[in-house]
C-alpha cells in the first residue's frame, strides 16, 4: 500500500484510489466511457480523409445523429493501424464489437503508470571496456530519431542541448505542439518535436490541474526528462545530484539521436497529484500511431499495466507496438517494479523488448556509527548532516507509535503515526514496505526527529534505493537492520551517528537483480520469456523538471536539474539507446533482428553469476537472456528473425486472436514456443517436445557454427544439427531442440521452472539462448 501527501496527505493510498475512482467516474459515465475500436492494419489503400470518414461512419452506425457521432470521436488512428478512440455506452460498444470489420474493443483504462551518468560507463566495463562504452562504428546513433512516450520534457537541460549537431533530418514529419510554457522555440536540432495527448485522460478525469501539470509538451514530473536524457542526452560534464553525489560527466546512451516527445502520462487527481502519474491506453496509442507517421526509429516506453496484464487484443501499448513493428520501429518497454514475486513482468507481447532492472558498480556509502562501537554501511544522497561532535538516541518506530497504529505497520513511518514525544531529537529506525520511502522521512521530520534510518525488510535483501530525504538519513540492507535492531533491543540507552556520505564505484558484485524488478514467468503465455533482458535501473542520475522537487513531495521546494532515481524505467531506456546505436550501424536490420542481437549477446555469468538483491542467485525469470552488451550486441553473428506474419500466428495460437482481417487465423497454428523468438521457454513439459528455429547470417562469409548445451537439471537438450556452415551473410539456416524430462529432477526443488542453455559459437561470436522448462 503506498500514501500521498497533501492536504490530505494522511489518506491511505488505496482509499484514495477508491476515492479518485468514485469522484472521477460521474466526469465519464454521463457522457459514456472512453473505448477503443481496434480495426486491423491500415493497408495504406485509402487516404486519411476517407479512414477518418469511415469511423465517423461507424459511429453514426451506434449514434443518434452526425454530430453525436462526431462529437464522441476522440482519436482517428491513420497512420499504422486502423482504428479509433470514442466515448461510448457499453452497449455502443458491444454493438461495435459485434460488426465483422471490428477487430476489438476494449475500454481506454488508466490504469497504466510509468514505471519508475556512471550506468554506462559501467556497462562499457562489463563488457571489459577500460575506457569508452560508446560504439565508435555506430556514430553515437547519430540522426536515428527516438520517440518517448512519458510525461514530457524540460528542454532547457543542458542534456538537450544542440550544438554541433547538423540539420533535422529530411524525413522528420512531426511537429513542435505549442502549450503551456512551451512554445516552438522549445524544440531544437536535438529535441526535434514534440506533442502532447490527453483527451482520454480529460474525459475520465474532467480538465487537467494545470498546478500540477503543464498543458503541453513541457515536464512537470521529472520522469520524462529524466528517462529521455538516458537515452539520448547529451555529454555533460560537471553533473552532480543534489549534495554533489554522482559527481562526474553525465551523458545519453546515443548522444547524437535526436528526441521526439509524446506526453502521454498525467498526475492523478487527489491527495498529493505529484507523486503518482497515470496514462490512458487512447492517449498512448494515438501517441504511438503520430510516432510512426513522424518517423521514429525506435519508441522507449517505460510505462507498463499495474496488475493483471491485459490480453493483447485489448492492450493499447501492445498493438501499437505490433504496427510500429511492422513499419521498422523498434519498441522498447519497461517490464515493470512489481518484484520480486512471480509472473508480475508487463509488456508480454514477442514483438516489444521488454526491460528489467539491476543495479550498477556506484554506492553511496553512509556509516552507522553504534554507540556500541559497531559501524553499519549505510547508503544515502540526503544533502542534510547532523551536527558532529555527538551522538544521538536511536529508536526503534514500532516502539515510538500513537495509539491506534495498525499493528502490522507500527515500524513504517506512515504519516501521522509516530509520537513526537518519543521520537523528538532521536534517530528513528523505519521499515521499507508501506508508503512511500521519502514520506517516512517526512514523518520522521514532522514528529521532530533528528534522523531517519529506512532499513530493508527480508523481501528487499541487500538492495538499497537511495533518496534526498528531507532531514539527515540514510538506509540500510536487511542485514545491516537486523544488526541495528539486536542493538537497539539488547540496549538501555541505544545512541548512534550518522557520517557523511561518500560515492564509491567499483563494487563487487554488480550487476545484482533490483528485488522491485518484475518477474517472469509470463502470464500471458508462459513459452515466451519475459523480461528478455535487464539492464541498469537502481540508482541512476539523469537530467530533471525544475518544476518538480526531488522527492516530489508537497512542501520540498528544492530545485534540482539532476536526479537520482530506480526503477525498470531507468533500465528501459538504457536499453532504447542500445536499439538506437543498432539502428544506427545497421539501418537495414529488421526490429526482431535488432532484438535479437541485443539478447543473444547479453551475459549472465560472466566472473560469477549474476545475482538477486536478496542473495540467491537469479535465473531467466528474473534478468530474461541476461545483461546488455551494446558493443556486443552490434557485431552478433546469427540473428533469430520473425515478420509481422509470424506475430499474427503467434496472436492466433496463444490467444486465439485474429490481429487483422486480412489473415484469418489457420485451424491448426504453429505453437506459441514455435515463434522463432530468441530464447526458449516450454511450458508444462512431462515427456518431450521439439522446438524448430531459424537464425539469418549476419556476419562473415563463409562461417561455421558449432553448438555447445547446457541441460536443465531433469530435461535432456538435443540440438540437431550441431553445426552450421554459412556462404554467404544473409544466408539462412534452420535447426530444431528435441527437449526431453530425463526424470532426473530433485523432488526438493523449490523453483518453479529450469534453465540451461544453447550457444552457436565460430570462435568469435558466441550465440547465446536460454532454454528454460516451467515445471508441470
Amino acid at each position: 500500500m503506498k500514501t500521498a501527501g497533501g492536504a490530505m496527505s494522511r489518506l491511505p493510498f488505496f482509499l484514495f484510489l477508491c476515492l479518485f475512482s468514485f469522484f472521477t467516474a460521474s466526469a465519464s459515465t454521463k457522457q459514456g466511457q472512453v473505448y477503443i475500436v481496434y480495426l486491423g492494419e491500415d493497408a495504406g489503400a485509402k487516404s486519411k480523409g476517407a479512414i477518418l470518414d469511415d469511423h465517423h461512419a461507424l459511429l453514426l452506425s451506434v449514434k443518434g445523429s452526425e454530430e453525436e457521432a462526431r462529437a464522441s470521436l476522440l482519436y482517428s488512428y491513420k497512420h499504422t493501424l486502423n482504428g479509433f478512440a470514442a466515448l461510448l455506452s457499453e452497449e455502443e460498444a458491444t454493438k461495435l464489437s459485434e460488426r465483422t470489420e471490428v477487430v476489438s474493443t476494449f475500454r481506454s483504462d488508466g490504469w497504466w503508470s510509468p514505471h519508475t551518468t556512471r550506468s554506462w560507463e559501467f556497462v562499457g566495463l562489463e563488457e571489459g571496456l577500460s575506457q569508452g562504452w560508446l560504439p565508435s562504428g555506430a556514430h553515437a546513433g547519430e540522426n536515428v530519431i527516438v520517440g518517448m512516450l512519458d510525461s514530457g520534457i524540460w528542454p532547457e537541460s543542458r542534456s538537450f542541448s544542440d550544438e554541433g549537431l547538423g540539420p533535422v533530418p529530411a524525413r522528420w514529419k512531426g511537429v513542435c505542439q505549442e502549450g503551456d510554457s512551451f512554445n516552438s522555440s522549445s524544440c531544437n536540432r536535438k529535441v526535434i518535436g514534440a506533442r502532447y495527448y490527453l483527451k482520454a485522460y480529460e474525459a475520465h478525469n474532467g480538465r487537467l490541474n494545470t498546478t500540477y501539470a503543464y498543458r503541453s509538451p513541457r515536464d512537470h514530473d521529472g520522469h520524462g526528462t529524466h528517462t529521455a536524457s538516458t537515452v539520448a542526452g547529451r555529454t555533460v560534464p560537471g553533473v552532480a545530484a543534489l549534495g554533489g553525489f554522482a559527481a562526474g560527466t553525465a551523458s545519453g546512451g546515443a548522444p547524437l539521436a535526436r528526441l521526439a516527445i509524446y506526453k502521454v502520462c498525467w498526475p492523478i487527481p487527489g491527495p498529493n497529484p505529484n507523486i503518482e502519474n497515470t496514462c490512458f491506453d487512447a492517449d498512448m496509442l494515438a501517441a504511438m500511431d503520430d510516432a510512426v507517421g513522424d518517423g521514429v526509429d525506435v519508441m522507449s516506453v517505460s510505462i507498463g499495466s499495474n496488475g493483471k496484464p491485459p490480453r493483447l487484443p485489448d492492450d493499447g501499448i501492445a498493438m501499437g507496438a505490433l504496427h510500429a513493428a511492422r513499419r521498422g520501429v523498434v519498441v522498447v518497454c519497461s517490464g515493470g517494479n512489481s518484484g520480486p514475486a512471480p509472473a508480475t513482468v508487463s509488456n508480454l507481447a514477442p514483438w516489444i523488448l521488454t526491460v528489467g532492472a539491476s543495479s550498477i558498480d556506484r554506492s553511496f556509502n553512509s556509516p552507522i556509527r553504534l554507540g556500541n562501537g559497531m559501524v553499519i554501511m549505510g547508503q544515502t544522497v540526503t544533502p542534510y548532516q547532523l551536527p558532529a561532535n555527538r551522538t544521538y538516541r536511536m529508536v526503534y518506530a514500532a516502539h515510538a507509535v500513537v495509539p491506534g497504529t495498525p499493528a502490522n505497520v507500527t515500524n513504517q513511518c506512515l504519516p501521522n503515526s509516530l509520537s513526537p514525544k518519543k521520537v523528538r531529537g532521536k534517530i528513528v529506525v523505519c521499515l521499507r514496505g508501506s508508503g512511500l520511502r521519502v514520506g517516512k522521512g517526512l514523518e520522521v521530520k514532522r514528529a521532530g526527529g533528528a534522523a531517519i534510518v529506512l532499513g530493508n525488510p527480508p523481501m528487499y535483501g541487500s538492495e538499497v534505493p537511495v533518496d534526498a530525504h528531507v532531514l539527515p538519513g540514510t538506509a540500510v540492507s536487511m542485514a545491516g537492520v537486523n544488526t541495528i535492531l539486536k542493538y537497539i533491543n539488547s540496549s538501555a540507552n541505544p545512541t548512534a551517528y550518522l557520517d557523511r556520505s561518500r560515492t564509491v564505484v567499483d563494487v563487487k558484485p554488480s550487476p545484482v537483480m533490483a528485488q522491485f524488478s518484475s518477474r517472469g514467468p509470463n502470464a500471458l503465455e508462459p513459452s515466451i520469456l519475459k523480461p528478455d533482458v535487464t539492464a541498469p535501473g537502481l540508482n541512476i542520475l539523469a537530467a530533471w523538471s525544475e518544476a518538480s522537487s526531488p522527492t516530489k513531495l508537497d512542501g520540498d521546494n528544492r530545485v534540482v536539474k539532476y536526479n537520482i532515481i530506480s526503477g525498470t524505467s531507468m533500465s528501459c531506456p538504457h536499453v532504447s539507446a542500445t536499439a538506437v546505436l543498432l539502428k544506427s550501424a545497421h539501418p537495414d536490420w529488421s526490429t526482431a533482428a535488432i532484438r535479437s542481437a541485443i539478447m543473444t549477446t547479453a551475459y549472465n555469468a560472466e566472473g560469477g553469476p549474476i545475482m538477486n538483491a536478496d542473495g540467491t542467485v537469479a535465473g531467466p525469470m528474473d534478468y530474461g537472456s541476461g545483461h546488455i552488451r551494446p558493443r556486443h550486441a552490434l557485431d552478433p553473428g546469427l540473428v533469430y528473425d520473425a515478420s509481422f506474419q509470424d506475430y499474427l500466428l503467434y496472436a492466433c495460437a496463444s490467444e486465439g486472436a485474429q490481429l487483422d482481417h486480412s489473415f484469418p487465423c489457420p485451424a491448426s497454428p504453429p505453437r506459441p514456443h514455435e515463434l522463432n523468438y530468441p530464447s526458449v521457454a516450454i511450458h508444462g513439459l512431462n515427456g518431450a517436445t521439439t522446438v524448430h528455429r531459424t537464425v539469418t547470417n549476419v556476419g562473415e562469409h563463409g562461417a561455421h557454427y558449432s553448438v555447445a548445451v547446457v541441460e536443465p537439471m531433469g530435461f535432456s537438450v538435443k540440438v540437431s544439427p550441431t553445426s552450421l556452415a554459412f556462404a554467404r551473410t544473409g544466408e539462412k539456416k534452420s535447426f530444431t531442440i528435441k527437449i526431453a524430462a530425463t526424470g532426473k529432477r530433485s523432488r526438493r526443488l523449490k523453483r518453479k521452472y529450469l534453465a540451461g542453455s544453447y550457444t552457436w559459437s565460430d570462435g568469435v561470436h558466441a550465440v547465446r539462448s536460454p532454454v528454460v522448462v516451467l515445471v508441470a
